[in-house]
This record gives C-alpha cells, sequence and structure tokens, in this order.
C-alpha cells in the first residue's frame, strides 16, 4: 500500500477483553493490509496486556496506552495524533464490539479514493440497524435528524464512528480546538470537515447491537450530545461573523 492509501484503524478500548481478539482477526480478514491501533484507557480487565500480546506477535497491531479514561472523543484525538506522527495516509475510527462489522471496511476504503471523509451510515438507501427496538431507533435517527436540522448540514447520519478520513481533514479541522468528548464528538468532527469543503461521503452500513459486554451509551450521554449541538453551532455563526 502506498503511503497516501497507508491506513490504519483507531479502535478505542475500555473493559473489551472478550471483543479485542476477535475484532482484531476480523478486521484483517476483511482488510489484511490495514494496521490496527489499540487506544486502551487502561481497561481494569486487562484489555491493554491483551492487545500488547497481539502486537508482540503481529506487526500490524500496536498499542496506545492512557492513563484513565477521558471519553471516546479524547481517546480517539489521541489516536489520530499518533497515526498523523507515524505518516499514515488513511485514519479510520470503529468500535471494538462488532457493531461495526469489519466486512464494511473495503467498501469505506473504496470510497476514499474519492471522498475526504467516508461516513459508514445507517440511515441511507441500503443502511440499516439489527437487534435495536423502537426507542433506540428513534433516539439515533431523531439524534442524526436534529443535530442535521439545528446545523443545517446535507449528512443523514451524523452520531455514527465508522468513518475513515484522509490525513489532510484530520490535519485542517485543528484538533487540539475539538470541544466535544462524548457522543457529539462524531457531530462536531463531521461538522468541521464540511466547513472546511471538504468532500463527505456516507456508504451504508449495517449496525448490530454488541456481542459482548455491556454498552457504554446512556441517557445522560445523548442529552448531554443534543445540547453540545447548540455550543456547535454557535461556533459556526462566530466563525461566520468574523
Amino acid at each position: 500500500m502506498d503511503g497516501a492509501r497507508r491506513a490504519v484503524i483507531c479502535l478505542p478500548t475500555y473493559d473489551e477483553r472478550e471483543n479485542l481478539d476477535p475484532i482484531v482477526a476480523a478486521i484483517h480478514r476483511a482488510a489484511p493490509e490495514v494496521d490496527v491501533l489499540v487506544v486502551d484507557d487502561a481497561s481494569p480487565d486487562g484489555t491493554g496486556a491483551l492487545a500488547d500480546a497481539l502486537a508482540a506477535r503481529d506487526g500490524r497491531v500496536h498499542v496506545l496506552h492512557r492513563a484513565g479514561k477521558e471519553g471516546l472523543g479524547r481517546a480517539y484525538l489521541a489516536g489520530f495524533a499518533w497515526a498523523l506522527a507515524r505518516g499514515y495516509g488513511l485514519v479510520l475510527e470503529m468500535d471494538a464490539d462488532f457493531s461495526h462489522d469489519p466486512r464494511h471496511l473495503p467498501e469505506l476504503l473504496a470510497a476514499a479514493r474519492g471522498a475526504d471523509l467516508v461516513l459508514g451510515s445507517r440511515w441511507v438507501p441500503g443502511g440499516r440497524t439489527v437487534g435495536w427496538g423502537l426507542g433506540r431507533k428513534l433516539v439515533s435517527r431523531g439524534g442524526s435528524l436534529y443535530a442535521r436540522t439545528i446545523l443545517g448540514l446535507p449528512v443523514r447520519d451524523l452520531t455514527g464512528g465508522f468513518k475513515c478520513f484522509r490525513r489532510e481533514v484530520l490535519e485542517a479541522i485543528d484538533l487540539g480546538s475539538v470541544e466535544c468528548t462524548g457522543y457529539a464528538f462524531q457531530i462536531e468532527l463531521t461538522w468541521r470537515a464540511l466547513r472546511r469543503g471538504f468532500r463527505v461521503v456516507e456508504v451504508p452500513i449495517v449496525f448490530a447491537d454488541r456481542r459482548a459486554g455491556q454498552s457504554k451509551m446512556s441517557w445522560r450521554i445523548v442529552a448531554e450530545a443534543l445540547a453540545r449541538v447548540w455550543s456547535i453551532r454557535r461556533a459556526r455563526m462566530e466563525e461566520t461573523a468574523a
């Protein structure tokens, strides 16, 4: 893989020991050429130690240990900085719990040939969710619609976390000034990419419930994200006024 196409997946983990080995294996079955960076927030269940063992036997696996849990957004930002410092041309993000199916990786990577940011989308034709009740579907789809309406963005799935960035996008959106750390982190990154004129495309994915472990989503996280949308909007207005 040439430098511009050299890819790494940032895989944040916190108590994902049950999922880590299977998800890394599934990633490499789907995209053997892609590296994996496990960003572990000092998981009490030993996920970090398992990641070290995987890295010791496979040169495509790397580990970034962080001192503690600071939120998904901060974990991704640390992973992005690591990837940029090592010259990767494509930087992906995905969950470690199989809710993001690695079989979609070739589609994201292919779409990145003609786009700056590729979003794995549940809400475009061909995309869907599996194992969700009506309430969760309404919250997720409604949250994307809410953010899309408030921010005026032409994106159907603003809250998804299965993405592929060209390095130029991450270099341009000033990662050090990203404010959101939770659920709204995904909204803010896509908004920043669009504001800077990058081409963003959505490809359909099937999103399923995690296979093992406990979901880290809560109503508090969702409510915080919806409130954060207004701070993103204010930043846009201040930027326009300036």
